[in-house]
C-alpha cells in the first residue's frame, strides 16, 4: 500500500515553482489530505506539454523545436530590484526638476479625479483616459496644458497597460482648433538691441548684482539661451577670448542627451558696457572675488552683494532656478522704464536675438540650438522676416523717394 496526495479535480497541467530563491524540501512536507490505494492501482501522473511560446514575430529554423515556458529564463527577485542608489537617480534624475515636479502635480489631480468618479487610477482604462480628456477640454484649459496633462497620465501608466490615445487625441486636436480660433496665445515680447542696451544702463557696474545681470543681458541674448541653459552654466563652460566668448551649452531643450554644444558669442566693437566679452570677464572677475572659480555661474547674491546661503537648496545646489533668471530680467526692465515691462521675460532675449538674426538675412537655428529645420524658426523667424521684407509698402516708399509716385 501506498500513500498518495489527493489530486485536485480536473487536469494536472504542470508544476508550480517554489518561490525564488526558495528549495523546498519534500520529506519535510507534511500531506494534508490523503488515501490509500493499491500499488498496482497508481497511475503515472504526465504534466501536459509545455504551451509553445509563439507570436507574429517568430521566426523558426529547419528542424528547430517550437520555444516553451520551459527554455525561459529563470528570474529571482534579483532581476528586478535595483540598488538604493538607482533608485534615488530615478526618483531625483529620471526628468528636469520643473517636468518631475509638474508631472507629480498633474498625477495627483488625476488620481483625485478618479477616486471622486470612482475610477481605477493606476493602471487607468482608455475609457478612463478619454474621460478625463474631455473633463479637461470642459474646464477650457488650453490645448498645451491638456496635452502635458494626458502625456504625465499616460507616462505613469505600466508600459504593457498604458491606455490607448486614438480617440482622446481627435477630442484634443478638434478642441484646439476652436481654442485657436477664441485665444491668441501671449507670447513673451522680444527684447531688442536697444532694449537690452537700455536694461544694461540700469546696472550699477560697481555691485557683484549689475555686473552679474549684465552679464545674463549681453551674453544670454547673443547666445540665444533658454533661461535653463543660463541657469546650469559652470565656470568650466565658458572661454573668454579676445574675439568673443566660447559657451558649452551641456544640454538642453533639444539635447535631452547631454552631448553637448559649443555657442560662440563675438565680441560687440564700440561701447565695452554693451560688450558681451567684456561682461564676462568682469563678472568672472568678480566671481573669483567672491571666492568661486568653479561651479555654478549665475548666483543668488544678497543686497550687500555677497554670496547667498544655499545650505536649504537640496534640489539645485548653488545653481539658481530659471524662475529666478526670468525675475532679474523683469526687474531689469522695469528700472529701464520698458513699455509693457510685466509681460518681458528671459525668453524675450532669446526671441529678440532670433529676430535680429533673421532680419539680417541669417538662419537662427544653430546659434539657438534649435533642431535641424525647426518649424517653429521657420514660422516665427524666417517666414516673419521675409513677410515684413518683401512687403508692398517698401515699394511704394521707394517710388516716393525716387519721385515716381506722388
Amino acid at each position: 500500500m501506498s500513500v498518495v496526495p489527493a489530486l485536485p479535480a480536473g487536469p494536472v497541467t504542470g508544476v508550480l515553482p517554489a518561490p525564488a530563491e526558495e528549495v523546498v524540501d519534500l520529506e519535510e512536507v507534511d500531506v494534508v489530505e490523503g488515501e490509500l490505494v493499491d500499488d498496482d492501482a497508481l497511475q503515472p501522473v504526465t504534466a501536459a506539454p509545455a504551451k509553445p511560446l509563439v507570436d507574429q514575430h517568430t521566426i523558426l529554423y529547419p528542424g528547430q523545436a517550437l520555444p516553451t515556458a520551459e527554455d525561459g529564463p529563470r528570474y529571482t527577485r534579483r532581476d528586478f530590484e535595483v540598488s538604493a542608489e538607482t533608485a534615488r537617480r530615478i526618483e531625483e534624475e529620471s526628468a528636469p526638476e520643473n517636468t518631475d515636479r509638474n508631472y507629480r502635480s498633474q498625477r495627483r489631480v488625476f488620481a483625485e479625479w478618479c477616486e471622486g468618479m470612482g475610477r481605477v487610477a493606476r493602471p487607468c482604462t482608455t475609457a478612463t483616459y478619454v474621460e478625463y480628456c474631455a473633463h479637461l477640454i470642459a474646464r477650457e484649459m488650453a490645448p498645451n496644458t491638456i496635452s502635458t496633462y494626458l502625456s504625465a497620465v499616460r507616462t505613469w501608466m505600466p508600459d504593457d497597460k498604458k491606455p490607448g490615445t486614438t480617440v482622446a487625441r481627435a477630442m484634443w486636436r478638434e478642441y484646439k482648433k476652436d481654442w485657436s480660433r477664441r485665444n491668441r496665445v501671449k507670447k513673451a515680447p522680444p527684447i531688442t538691441a536697444e532694449m537690452a542696451r537700455a536694461m544694461v544702463d540700469t546696472c550699477d557696474l560697481r555691485h557683484p548684482i549689475g555686473l552679474r545681470d549684465r552679464f545674463v543681458l549681453l551674453v544670454g541674448r547673443k547666445a540665444l539661451n533658454r533661461r535653463i541653459e543660463l541657469a546650469d552654466l559652470v565656470v568650466e563652460d565658458l572661454i573668454v577670448e579676445d574675439g568673443g566668448v566660447a559657451e558649452w551649452v551641456a544640454t538642453s531643450k533639444t539635447d535631452q542627451e547631454a552631448k553637448g554644444e559649443e555657442t560662440w558669442v563675438p565680441a560687440e566693437p564700440g561701447d565695452p558696457r554693451y560688450d558681451p566679452v567684456q561682461a564676462t570677464r568682469d563678472w568672472i572677475n568678480c566671481l573669483h572675488r567672491l571666492g568661486v572659480r568653479s561651479g555654478a555661474v549665475l548666483r543668488a547674491l544678497t543686497v550687500a552683494g555677497t554670496l547667498q546661503s544655499r545650505v536649504t537648496a537640496t534640489k539645485r545646489g548653488d545653481h539658481v532656478t530659471g524662475d529666478a533668471v526670468n525675475d532679474w530680467i523683469r526687474g531689469r526692465a522695469y528700472a529701464a522704464e520698458l513699455p509693457n515691462w510685466q509681460d518681458i521675460t528671459a525668453h524675450g532675449m532669446r526671441r529678440g536675438g532670433a529676430q535680429e538674426i533673421a532680419e539680417a538675412g541669417g538662419d537662427p537655428t544653430k546659434q539657438g540650438r534649435w533642431k535641424a529645420g525647426s518649424a517653429t524658426v521657420k514660422r516665427e523667424y524666417l517666414d516673419r522676416a521675409q513677410s515684413r521684407a518683401e512687403n508692398p509698402w517698401h515699394i511704394v516708399a521707394e517710388q516716393q523717394r525716387a519721385g515716381t509716385q506722388p
